[in-house]
């Protein structure tokens, strides 16, 4: 997943690229309004974190160029202005989120994922989920393999639903300690490489290899 940010504060940049960069996620940069637009226009990202105030061209501006484009790129403001009335005009212009600084970079990433979440989930009906050789439909509780059902445990389903959902995201152990098991802490338990293991001999024995990774130190990935 890439996610653009145009920001003229070049210490506020650098800790958005960063904190999205340890979350998983491909960062470009932009330090002004008119190379921002250049960039989102000339390449496909998942996401563009626009500040309002930039120079040579204005933060609204760039908005409305992209989503003037087919793509429709999905856009979170990141801004100093926090009256009421600008944060309408941001949403009403077509941001599809808008954060105030200063900000908390967790709830950036959350917004983030949410957005990402919500606007890129590969779908071919509603709660039918499909990534590769995987269908996973949601109302039948089913996970299709090479259209061979796959017999998951409950968590295991969760899981392959968390991976799906965050396909060629790099994600943490914590995080999925936090978004499967409701734990805020590591327990310091193996149960999430047990789980993960199984669920990876699952996919393969259904003929879908290759397809989940360890990444050292970092976490999984589901990606081709």
């Amino acid at each position: 997943m890439k996610i653009l940010v145009i920001e003229d504060d070049c210490t506020t940049r650098d800790f958005v690229a960063k904190g999205l960069q340890e979350h998983g996620y491909s960062v470009d940069q932009a330090e002004d309004g008119k190379k921002g637009l250049m960039m989102a226009l000339s390449c496909e990202y998942q996401l563009v974190i626009l500040d309002r105030m930039l120079p040579y061209l204005d933060g609204m501006k760039v908005l409305s160029a992209i989503k003037a484009t087919e793509t429709q790129t999905p856009v979170l403001i990141l801004s100093a202005l926090d009256s009421v009335e600008d944060r309408v005009d941001g949403l009403q212009a077509g941001s599809d989120d808008y954060l105030i600084k200063p900000f908390a970079l967790a709830e950036l990433l959350a917004r983030v994922d949410i957005i990402i979440r919500r606007t890129h989930r590969t779908a071919t009906a509603e709660n039918v989920l499909i990534y590769d050789c995987l269908k996973l439909d949601l109302r039948a509780h089913r996970v299709l393999c090479h259209n061979q059902e796959l017999a998951l445990q409950p968590k295991e389903f969760q899981l392959i639903q968390y991976f799906i959902e965050h396909a060629e995201q790099v994600v943490s152990r914590m995080r999925l300690f936090e978004a499967i098991w409701s734990y805020h802490f590591d327990p310091k338990t193996n149960v999430i490489d047990v789980h993960v293991a199984n669920l990876r001999r699952k996919l393969e024995d259904a003929g879908c290899n290759e397809l989940l990774h360890t990444v050292r130190g970092a976490g999984y990935v589901l990606r081709r």
